[in-house]
């Protein structure tokens, strides 16, 4: 899940492929930094809020495009999601301190703010099977109602310095996404470290408005990953 404003840096891609991972397949189904969740789960809270006019348009655009699947292990996100949304980032930092950032879990909270509380649920390093839950808001929209996510993450695949990839559920009151699954990916170029974001989200209730939708998807990565640039940047600058 990803956590985002209603419902990113001049150096930042993204797009939105067809539904599926790694394949533009999709099935006929039928719906401030505030929330969500990229999980990027992350970020989903603004699921209903709109963005700005100056804001969406870019947003939309970039979803629009297509580009190769990220995937951890072998494994990415759903294949048959209509909600996708995928973006990347360069970080002048080093590997090692982007990848501690991304994976102390706990900390997500004193550099996100979309993030209201974190609790391991699993002690020790993440690896497969690591559970964490956390709190993120989603504001009103015209479907829901204003509330908290409690969002519950469980690690799938992970590969030190490399990439993680974590599923599960968010459930509000009034609102609730069945599974959201997102992968992350690092790879060490010159002058720093490239960060890819893919994730997406399945459930009647978000599938019955896919554009909103995708648009708070959207927001939450792209909040997400200007959060990890500028944490890292300055983290390395100390």
């Amino acid at each position: 899940m990803s956590s985002t404003p209603p419902y990113t840096s001049s150096e930042q891609d993204s797009h939105q492929q067809s539904p599926g991972t790694g394949s533009p397949a999709a099935r006929p189904r039928t719906g401030r930094r505030a929330a969500a969740l990229t999980v990027a789960l992350a970020t989903v809270a603004a699921l209903g809020a709109t963005a700005q006019a100056a804001q969406a348009a870019p947003a939309q655009a970039r979803a629009a495009q297509a580009g190769p699947a990220a995937a951890c292990r072998g494994q990415g996100v759903d294949p048959d999601a209509l909600i996708r949304y995928e973006s990347d980032i360069m970080i002048h930092a080093p590997l090692r301190t982007v990848w501690k950032l991304q994976t102390d879990v706990e900390r997500w909270p004193d550099w996100q703010a979309p993030v209201l509380t974190m609790e391991r649920l699993s002690p020790g390093p993440l690896r497969p099977g690591s559970q964490f839950r956390w709190t993120t808001p989603a504001p009103a929209t015209p479907t829901t109602p204003a509330t908290t996510l409690h969002i519950t993450s469980t690690v799938q695949q992970i590969q030190p310095n490399s990439c993680i990839r974590w599923s599960g559920p968010a459930v509000g009151a009034g609102l609730r996404i069945d599974e959201g699954v997102h992968v992350w990916t690092f790879t060490q170029v010159k002058g720093g470290v490239r960060v890819h974001t893919e994730e997406t989200w399945t459930g009647d209730q978000v599938e019955a408005d896919v554009p909103t939708a995708t648009e708070a998807l959207g927001w939450g990565l792209e909040q997400w990953l200007s959060d990890l640039k500028t944490t890292a940047e300055a983290s390395s600058c100390r």
